[in-house]
């Protein structure tokens, strides 16, 4: 069957489509002639018969592979118009640029063939209801997928084998250059690159925290040199945490060379699309690691301590079955068995809370047990004679040492001056090297060329400026800088040393570094304690191994607070705004009843209990008078007078009446109406 037998009225009368893809933007760039090849597919279609306005050319999908990997817009678009039974024919290049997987290309078959949509390369035109046409179509698109295994397998497989000998050339961190011969990695020329990447290391040993280092970094205005890639200049900035973390974590510095440390991996997401995505591996997971392969900043075990260190420096997990947690970086606080501290009865690790003005520390342990139906914790104390007790002991295993101690301290102080002074020189000396090359630029410019002249000109003068400042930085960093120790200060800080409790207990040693000398020693602490007998017992697992067990003695608890009866206060509020103290006195002793103590009540105990439990105290009462109490209008109709005239003499004062004395008293009075009581009221004696 020829292609035109194949081609029907009913295909000439739906669209035809031209289907252009290249795998990469790279190849739209330079692969020109591809592109124009398949574009140059519209014209057979119009040999074939479509004419021009039914003729559709899908370019979306230029720079996208077909492997499915990607998502390509313009091939779902093909497939949607096919389902719908809108093409007459697919034009491609070849089947590769239709699809380089069997699922993508086997569907788009399925639905030609469903539709009576033909299919046609630089090779033929195809009917997929055909056999034989069918067979041939899965044929060339199995053949493209083995084609696009073959060449992945080779790359990979030359990458890899590079990789395996250390030569395959990749980015490097900040610190490292490539060098001429294979796979040679060298320091950076630029002194001030590595001054900074060591100054990194040398505080991380120090303090022990990849944040600390940051603020200390951060602190004394160092800058950290940034990597734009390529053979772009180093861009130096302030240093960010990032930075920080990203040279205490990479193992290239510790002279090791590494490939395959993350595993491209493809998932579907929660709309059924697939999605890729980069896992870190572990280090035994990795393809390569090639151990002293150059010179590095650090060893591989101190690499190996750092990593431990900066993971036990994370946040603590929850406590679960099996599952160990780290001690956690040391914080401000005053707790100095913080994060290494561990429950005796349960063997969770102990957390730290503070109480009272002075912020006294203490210990509990997280997990809670239910006693009485309330959660109690099965560990709570006080935190002040623990801690005493294990730097008693700490103290007593660091006399041998004391004296080393205190001169590493003094040569410390020292270093670290040194460190920030050395930058800003190297800083000076970079200004001083910018202003040289922006001078020679100038002078070898054409004068007649203003235009450029003047821009170099400026760029010199800017690069004088900041050479200006980087010398007037220095000279205020240096005079900022403290006196060296004398031979007489440095003796007084050694007798000073040679009392390491003196230097513990000192104003300028702050808790976290109280906590960081314990650390060096101590591993593990295990409280356990026993509230019968009132003390804690103490298991210190020291560094490589060895155990103190120490018995502390702890306060006794404070019995709780006395009360007085219920029964005894219900009956005083029922008495106090009838009778006196000495009344209610009597009568409670008269019903045996007793204080808080066991003692008989006085006025003075009950006047006490009213005022501690805000009991309001008996009033006197004015001497009731002769007859019945009445109000104003009553009295007045018996007077036979108005209530207007009684209020005016009531206000008056007395007033003698006809039949007797009249006389005031509180009473509330209907005549007020909604206005509240009446300020008198008249009794009349009858």
């Amino acid at each position: 069957m020829t292609e035109h037998s194949k081609i029907t009225a009913s295909h000439l009368a739906r669209q035809a489509i031209v289907y252009l893809r290249q795998s990469s933007t790279s190849q739209v760039e330079n692969n020109r002639e591809s592109t124009a090849r398949q574009y140059a597919l519209s014209g057979r279609a119009r040999d074939l018969g479509w004419p021009a306005e039914r003729i559709v050319v899908i370019d979306e999908d230029l720079g996208l592979s077909g492997s499915g990997s990607v998502m390509r817009s313009g091939f779902a678009r093909l497939t949607s118009e096919v389902a719908l039974a809108r093409v007459g024919i697919v034009l491609g290049l070849e089947v590769s640029r239709l699809a380089r997987n069997n699922a993508d290309w086997h569907r788009l078959i399925e639905l030609a063939g469903l539709t009576d949509t033909l299919i046609g390369d630089a090779d033929g035109i195809y009917h997929p209801t055909l056999f034989n046409d069918r067979l041939l179509l899965g044929l060339k698109g199995a053949m493209s997928e083995a084609e696009l295994h073959v060449l992945r397998a080779r790359l990979n497989g030359g990458i890899k084998n590079k990789a395996a000998r250390g030569e395959l050339r990749r980015g490097l961190p900040v610190g490292f250059v490539w060098g001429e011969a294979d796979g040679e990695i060298l320091f950076h020329p630029d002194e001030a690159v590595v001054h900074v990447i060591r100054t990194i290391f040398a505080r991380f040993a120090e303090l022990g925290s990849a944040r600390r280092v940051w603020l200390w970094l951060r602190a004394h205005a160092m800058k950290c040199p940034l990597s734009l890639g390529g053979h772009h200049e180093l861009r130096w900035s302030e240093a960010s945490y990032h930075a920080v973390h990203s040279v205490l974590a990479s193992p290239v510095y510790a002279g090791a060379y590494v490939y395959g440390k993350n595993r491209c991996e493809t998932v579907l997401d929660e709309t059924g699309a697939r999605r890729k995505r980069m896992r870190k591996l572990s280090m035994d997971e990795w393809q390569v690691l090639i151990k002293d392969h150059h010179q590095g900043y650090i060893d591989w075990p101190t690499f190996e301590t750092n990593q431990q260190r900066m993971a036990n420096n994370t946040q603590p997990r929850p406590h679960s079955e099996g599952a160990e947690r780290s001690a956690g970086a040391v914080r401000e606080g005053g707790a100095l068995l913080q994060g290494i501290a561990r429950c005796g009865h349960c063997g969770r690790r102990l957390r730290t809370h503070y109480r009272g003005r002075n912020a006294t520390p203490g210990y509990h342990c997280a997990g809670k047990a239910i006693v009485d139906g309330r959660g109690v914790y099965c560990l709570n104390v006080g935190g002040l004679q623990i801690d005493e007790a294990v730097v008693a002991a700490f103290l007593e295993a660091l006399e041998p040492a004391r004296l080393a101690a205190t001169l590493a301290a003094a040569e410390r102080l020292e270093n670290d001056r040194e460190a920030t002074l050395k930058q800003w020189r190297l800083d000076v000396d970079r200004a001083k090297y910018a202003v040289d090359r922006a001078e020679r630029r100038y002078r070898a410019v054409d004068p007649d060329n203003r235009l450029v002249a003047r821009t170099l000109e400026q760029e010199w003068e800017a690069a004088l400026r900041a050479l200006e400042a980087a010398k007037a930085e220095l000279v205020r960093r240096e005079a900022e800088r403290p006196r060296g120790l004398s031979a007489t200060e440095r003796q007084k800080l050694l007798s000073l040393g040679a009392d390491l409790a003196s230097v513990w207990h000192g104003p300028t040693t702050t808790a976290r570094d109280r906590k960081e000398l314990l650390r060096t020693l101590i591993e593990e602490a295990t409280l356990h304690v026993d509230r019968d007998k009132a003390v804690a017992h103490l298991i210190l697992r020291w560094k490589g191994g060895a155990l103190s067990r120490l018995t502390v003695a702890l306060p006794r608890s404070r019995p709780a607070t006395v009360r007085t009866d219920e029964d005894t206060l219900a009956l005083l509020r029922r008495l106090a705004p009838h009778y006196p103290d000495a009344v209610i006195a009597g009568i409670l002793n008269h019903q045996g009843r007793r204080t808080a103590y066991g003692h008989r009540f006085d006025a003075n105990r009950v006047g006490y209990l009213r005022t501690h439990w805000k009991i309001p105290v008996c009033k006197a009462k004015a001497p009731a008078a002769d007859g019945d109490i009445v109000t104003v209008r009553k009295a007045a109709a018996a007077l036979g007078v108005a209530p207007s005239t009684l209020h005016r003499h009531i206000n008056d004062g007395p007033h003698p009446g006809r039949t007797g004395d009249t006389r005031c008293a509180m009473a509330h009075s209907p005549d007020r109406g909604t206005q509240g009581p009446l300020p008198r009221h008249a009794r009349r004696r009858l």
